[in-house]
């Protein structure tokens, strides 16, 4: 079993906070997202400033763009962000103009599928489109009822497109493992890392249990930078 990436969801408001919360979670991650209230927060000037504390790492814009992709995306791919995201709510022309940037900027797009009642048909239609990644995600209000991302993960594994899958919603050290083994190629935690006492602590044994499950032995950066872009664009 391939070893998925690692991701981490920074989503506090604080522009210092989540620098040091990126410090920490780093050494065992491969992914430091900026999530969507922390990025509608402090903007360019975060992606700016993680890109250049993390010059090794891949960085995730979670913009969820629902109009005129490719103007909302593009400020953010220059400022540093490997990959941007666009709902999969949005008109099929703007998950294309998301897309298409990317691919100007040689970076990547992901469709986020939060609340796509089709789920199935809404990633195939991306997939032709040339979107990179596909991402499940149970969103903090649907995991406060109760919600989990396991089923809506294993039906698009399920599906053999031709993308990445990302899953993401409340996954944590009693679940990852079970995450790994339904196949996807981003496995993205947030709060079970940042929401910790310990964050460098947490991260670490993020990426042992995901090693684990994958089969291999932990290792502190996912095998290079290199090793991380060739599995991403595949």
């Amino acid at each position: 079993m391939a070893k998925p990436l690692v991701q981490v969801a920074l989503d506090c408001l604080d522009f210092d906070q989540t620098l040091a919360l990126a410090r920490q979670a780093a050494p065992y991650v491969d992914i430091i997202e900026i999530g969507t209230p922390n990025l509608k927060h402090n903007g360019l000037a975060l992606v700016k400033a993680v890109r250049a504390q993390h010059p090794d790492k891949l960085i995730m814009a979670d913009l969820k763009t629902m109009d005129a992709g490719y103007y909302e995306a593009e400020p953010f791919y220059k400022a540093g962000a490997d990959i941007c995201t666009v709902l999969g709510t949005a008109d099929l022309g703007t998950i294309k103009g998301v897309v298409d940037v990317a691919n100007a900027y040689g970076k990547q797009a992901q469709v986020d599928l939060i609340n796509v009642e089709d789920k199935a048909a809404r990633a195939t239609e991306a997939a032709k489109l040339g979107a990179h990644i596909i991402g499940i995600h149970t969103g903090i209000d649907q995991q406060l009822a109760g919600q989990t991302p396991f089923a809506d993960l294993a039906a698009l594994v399920a599906l053999g497109l031709n993308v990445k899958v990302s899953v993401a919603g409340g996954i944590k050290q009693s679940t990852v493992q079970q995450v790994v083994k339904s196949g996807p190629d981003i496995v993205v935690v947030g709060g079970a890392i940042t929401g910790s006492k310990a964050p460098e602590v947490s991260a670490r044994e993020i990426r042992e249990l995901v090693d684990a499950a994958a089969g291999g032995s932990a290792s502190g950066n996912g095998g290079g930078l290199f090793g991380w872009l060739k599995k991403l664009v595949g």
